[in-house]
């Protein structure tokens, strides 16, 4: 019985750490929780706003069984409001303007009605309110004691095509709530981050003779051309240390990997092959992953820089492109229709190089540009269904997936 346990036991560890089993945590199981409003400031509109923004954050944490009802009550109150006895957990929070004509926001968590947690939060404009939202709900999800969802509060930076030939690089939060562009006028795409603390970007300008890859300081707005080649010029990926980047050039007319070193400006050719290898991405220090049609359509390799071996990653699939990696796992694009007379579906994918396993993670509509998180825990993407293009997030060890469409235009390239 000791070495069936045991045995058991083995075999759950194994798959706890392999994401590309599903995960399902039924709503049941989850501790309900119901939020309450005090505020004193602002108008019903704006309150209403910060409520909605606060019940998606509370969602996209995934750890309760969120309650959507709008509800107000004194923030002394020793009780909660009648309907929300029953909760496991209740918010209360109040926003309201200083003299200073600061936004706060203070907030108080209750389990069975007795207080466990509370917070203050300042900034300087209320159109910043979000941001304020999303650190709320991080904080409580690290008082429960979860893994983190640190991307929450990170920046969010893609491209809007807007007319023909006609783009804006735009700096967001994660649900698209807050836009702020930093770049428009010509065609701009392909932005990256350049740093973890994202005060700098690179970007693909093509407004001239030759594509140039740009780099912007936004502290001090300065712009620097990093490099200029004919055909391509794209970063697809920044390491971590921010001093290597990972660029898809074709000065000689084909698509290939380069290594970019910021500091000495030189750079070195990864792949050489007389087809297509584009979009690559660190999977550490030494090894890439990148798209290639070494099989006669676009599939999924690795390579170590500067070994010359090329190992195929994916065998699933006649058209798998658009990754991203983190540490062991890859997430992919792959048409899984091909109708010639109505739309095809373009589903993302999870793989592990360590196991066979595949996990599928959406299922309709034109599904692409994965990005995963820094802490790999949530995987962002582009979803472009029924001429409606939005933002998604996928939470992988919660098996849910969360939608931000965009009010207009349509996203060609991001990154978090």
């Amino acid at each position: 019985m000791k070495i069936i346990i045991t045995l058991l036991f083995a075999f759950s560890l194994a798959f706890t750490y392999d994401a590309t089993i599903e995960v399902i945590k039924k709503v049941e199981s989850l501790p309900s929780i119901a939020v309450e409003e005090s505020s004193t400031s602002y108008n019903d509109t704006f309150k209403l706003r910060f409520f909605k923004s606060l019940i998606a954050d509370l969602n996209v944490v995934s750890i309760f069984n969120v309650d959507r009802h709008y509800r107000t009550i004194d923030y002394d109150a020793s009780d909660v409001v009648v309907e929300n006895i029953d909760m496991k957990y209740v918010l209360r929070y109040s926003i309201f303007e200083d003299d200073n004509g600061y936004f706060n926001t203070k907030m108080k968590l209750l389990k069975d009605s007795v207080e466990v947690m509370n917070k203050n939060y300042k900034i300087k404009k209320k159109d910043f309110y979000m941001f304020i939202s999303h650190a709320m709900a991080y904080d409580i999800n690290e008082f429960m004691g979860e893994p983190s969802v640190a991307w929450m509060k990170r920046k969010v930076i893609f491209s809007r095509i807007v007319a023909p030939m006609k783009s804006e690089l735009v700096i967001s939060d994660y649900t698209l709530t807050y836009q702020h562009v930093v770049v428009n006028g010509g065609f701009n795409v392909f932005p990256k981050w350049a740093n973890k603390a994202q005060t700098k970007f690179y970007y693909t300008s093509l407004d001239g003779a030759k594509p140039v890859l740009k780099k912007v300081d936004i502290k001090t707005a300065k712009t620097e051309d990093i490099l200029k080649s004919d055909g391509m010029m794209i970063c697809s990926d920044v390491s971590n240390d921010s001093k290597k980047l990972l660029l898809t050039m074709a000065p000689n007319g084909q698509s290939d990997i380069y290594l970019y070193d910021v500091e000495t400006k030189k750079y070195s050719r990864v792949t050489k092959y007389s087809g297509i290898d584009v979009s690559g991405q660190f999977t550490d220090n030494e090894n890439i992953v990148f798209i290639s049609n070494r099989l006669g359509y676009p599939n999924i390799f690795t390579t170590k820089i500067g070994s010359g071996d090329v190992e195929q990653v994916i065998y699933y699939g006649k058209s798998n492109a658009a990754c991203s990696a983190h540490n062991e796992y890859v997430v992919y694009k792959a048409r899984e229709s091909s109708n010639a007379f109505s739309r095809n579906t373009f589903n993302l994918h999870l793989i592990s190089t360590k196991t066979d396993f595949i996990r599928r993670l959406t299922a309709t509509g034109v599904n692409e540009f994965p990005r995963f998180s820094r802490d790999g825990d949530a995987i962002l993407f582009i979803k472009n269904y029924k001429a409606q293009s939005s933002i998604g997030i996928i939470r992988l060890n919660h098996n849910k997936n969360y939608l931000f469409p965009l009010k207009y235009g349509k996203v060609q390239a991001m990154d978090w």
